[in-house]
C-alpha cells in the first residue's frame, strides 16, 4: 500500500512538472509569435512609409509633367458680371423681443346670483371688487403700454440703423460695381492701363503646384501692335525631384533613394520651361474677350544664384513671340512642347539647368509702355529732343552713333525720302559677327510688313547675316509674323528710346 502511494506521489509531481513544462513552453511560444508579429508589423510599417515616398513622388511628377494640360480644361476668360457685387442686403427682421404683443384683456367680475345677492352687503363687496380689478387691470395696462412704447421705440431705432447700413452698403456696391463697368470699357477699348490689368488677373488666377512656382512677372501693352509683352519668372532646377524611387533596406533598416539621371532631370526641367511658355500664351490668347492681343511676346527668365559668383542672377531661358491666330492653330494637348516652341520661332535655351542664357526677342524694357509714358509727363516743360522733330540727317546721325555705341562698325549708306535711314553695319565679334542691315523709319503710325519685306530684300542683296528695322511707332502683327523665323529684329519706339538711354545716354522722346 505505500509503494502504491509513493507511485501515485511521484507521478502527481511528475504530471504537475510537466504542466509547469508545458507552461513555460506555452508563453516561451507566445513571446516568439509576439515576437515575429511585432517584427513583421515594423517591416510593413516601414515598407508603408516606402510607399508612401513613392505615392508623393508620382504625385509630384504627374503635376509636374500635366502643368499644359491642366490648363487646357480651364475657361481662362475673366467675367466682368463674376466681379460684379449682385448680393442685396439682407432684409430686416424684427426681433422677438421687439414683436409687438396683445393688451391684457379686462376682468369680469360676475355678480352675485340667487340668494347671494340677498346677503347684506353683497352689492357693495362686488362694486369694490369691481373697483379694484379695474384699478388693477389699469395698471397693468399702464405698464404694458409703457413697455410698448419703448418697444416701439426700438424698433424704430433698429430700423434706422438698419436703413443707413443699406445706404452704406448699396453706395458703395454701387460704386465697386461701377469701377468695374470702367474697367471692362476700358479693356474693350483696348487701354494699355486696363488691358494689362485684365491680362494680370488671368495670370495671377492660373493655379500652379505651390512648391517652387513663384508666379511673378511684369506685363506691357503696345496698342499700335496690340502686342503684349510678357517677362515670367519660372521655377529653378530645384523644382525637380532628383530621386527616382525610393526602398527599404531590410538589412541596414534603412530607406534609400536612388537618384534621378541627370539626363532626366534635364529634360524634366526643359518640359516644365516649355510648359510654363505655352501655358502663358494659351491663357492670354483664350481669355482674349476684347480682340486686344494681336501677337504675344513670352520672356522667361530664372531668378537664381550664379554658382561660381554666387551673386543673383536673373537667366533668359526662352524667349517667343506668337500671333493669335498662328498659335490658336495648334492643337497643344498633342504637341511635343519643345519642338512646338522652336516651331513658332523660340529661342530656347539648350542647358537651362546650367543657366545658360538666350537673348530675349525683345527686352522687356524696350516695349513697355509706361515707361515711354513716364518719359513724356514733361515733354513739353523740357529740352529733350523730340526724334519726330529730327531732320533727316540729324535722324541718320542719331541711328548711327546708337548702332556704334552698342559695337557696331556703322557706315551710312543713303537717306530716304521718308526720313528712314540705311546703314550697313559691321558686328565684328568672330563667328557670331558678321554683316548687318539697318534701317530706320521716322514714322507717327504703325508700321507695315512692306517695311520688314523691304529690310529683308535689302539684306539678301547686301549678304547680310541680319537685318534691324527700327522705327518711332509700332510694327503690325503681319511685320512680326513675317520676321518670326528670319534674322530681322524689329525695335519700335519704346525700344529705340530704351536704347538711346541705355547705350548714348541720350534722355529723347517721342512726340507728334
Amino acid at each position: 500500500m505505500q509503494a502504491t502511494q509513493q507511485r501515485q506521489l511521484e507521478r502527481h509531481e511528475r504530471m504537475a512538472a510537466a504542466q509547469v513544462l508545458r507552461k513555460i513552453r506555452a508563453s516561451e511560444l507566445t513571446e516568439r509569435e509576439a515576437a515575429r508579429q511585432a517584427k513583421a508589423g515594423y517591416l510593413e510599417d516601414r515598407q508603408t512609409e516606402v510607399d508612401d515616398l513613392n505615392a508623393e513622388l508620382r504625385d509630384r511628377l504627374q503635376e509636374l509633367e500635366g502643368l499644359l494640360g491642366h490648363t487646357l480644361s480651364v475657361n481662362d476668360a475673366i467675367s466682368f458680371d463674376g466681379l460684379r457685387h449682385t448680393a442685396s442686403h439682407p432684409t430686416f427682421e424684427v426681433p422677438r423681443e421687439l414683436v409687438p404683443g396683445f393688451a391684457p384683456a379686462a376682468v369680469e367680475l360676475v355678480p352675485p346670483t340667487g340668494l347671494a345677492r340677498f346677503w347684506p352687503g353683497a352689492g357693495k363687496k362686488h362694486g369694490a371688487a369691481m373697483a379694484a380689478a379695474q384699478q388693477a387691470h389699469q395698471q397693468v395696462l399702464d405698464q404694458f403700454q409703457q413697455a410698448e412704447t419703448l418697444k416701439k421705440q426700438k424698433l424704430a431705432d433698429l430700423r434706422a440703423q438698419h436703413e443707413a447700413a443699406r445706404a452704406l452698403y448699396e453706395a458703395d456696391v454701387a460704386r465697386r460695381n461701377g469701377e468695374i463697368d470702367e474697367f471692362q470699357r476700358a479693356y474693350l477699348a483696348h487701354e494699355p492701363d486696363a488691358v494689362v490689368a485684365y491680362n494680370d488677373m488671368v495670370l495671377a488666377r492660373s493655379e500652379y503646384p505651390t512648391e517652387g512656382f513663384p508666379q511673378r512677372f511684369k506685363l506691357a501693352y503696345a496698342e499700335a501692335s496690340k502686342e503684349l509683352v510678357i517677362e515670367y519668372d519660372l521655377p529653378e532646377l530645384s523644382v525637380v525631384p532628383t530621386e527616382a524611387d525610393y526602398r527599404y533596406v531590410k538589412t541596414r533598416d534603412a530607406i534609400d533613394a536612388k537618384a534621378r539621371k541627370a539626363s532626366d532631370i534635364k529634360a524634366l526641367y526643359q518640359d516644365i520651361i516649355a510648359s510654363i511658355t505655352l501655358r502663358t500664351l494659351h491663357e492670354a490668347f483664350e481669355a482674349d474677350q476684347a480682340d486686344a492681343l494681336g501677337l504675344v511676346t513670352f520672356n522667361g527668365v530664372v531668378d537664381a544664384h550664379d554658382p561660381t559668383t554666387g551673386q543673383e542672377v536673373r537667366v533668359p531661358v526662352v524667349s517667343v513671340r506668337a500671333t493669335k491666330a498662328a498659335f490658336l492653330q495648334l492643337r497643344l494637348e498633342r504637341v511635343e512642347k519643345v519642338a512646338c516652341l522652336r516651331n513658332l520661332g523660340a529661342q530656347v535655351s539648350n542647358r537651362p539647368d546650367e543657366l545658360q542664357a538666350i537673348k530675349p526677342i525683345v527686352e522687356f524694357n524696350m516695349v513697355d509702355k509706361r515707361f515711354i509714358a513716364q518719359s513724356d509727363v514733361l515733354s513739353g516743360l523740357e529740352s529733350r529732343p523730340n526724334l519726330l522733330d529730327l531732320t533727316p540727317g540729324e535722324f541718320e546721325a542719331l541711328v548711327s552713333n546708337l548702332f556704334s555705341k552698342m559695337g557696331l562698325d556703322t557706315k551710312l549708306t543713303r537717306s530716304s525720302r521718308d526720313g528712314g535711314v540705311d546703314a550697313v553695319a559691321f558686328d565684328t565679334r568672330p563667328v557670331l559677327g558678321g554683316k548687318v542691315v539697318i534701317q530706320a523709319k521716322r514714322y507717327k503710325d504703325t508700321v507695315g510688313v512692306s517695311a520688314v519685306r523691304d529690310l529683308y530684300g535689302t539684306m539678301l542683296n547686301e549678304g547680310a547675316s541680319k537685318g534691324i528695322l527700327v522705327c518711332t511707332s509700332g510694327y503690325g502683327t503681319a511685320a512680326f509674323d513675317f520676321a518670326k523665323d528670319k534674322p530681322i529684329e524689329l525695335i519700335d519706339g519704346g525700344g529705340l528710346l530704351y536704347l538711346l538711354r541705355e547705350h548714348a545716354g541720350l534722355d529723347a522722346r517721342i512726340a507728334g
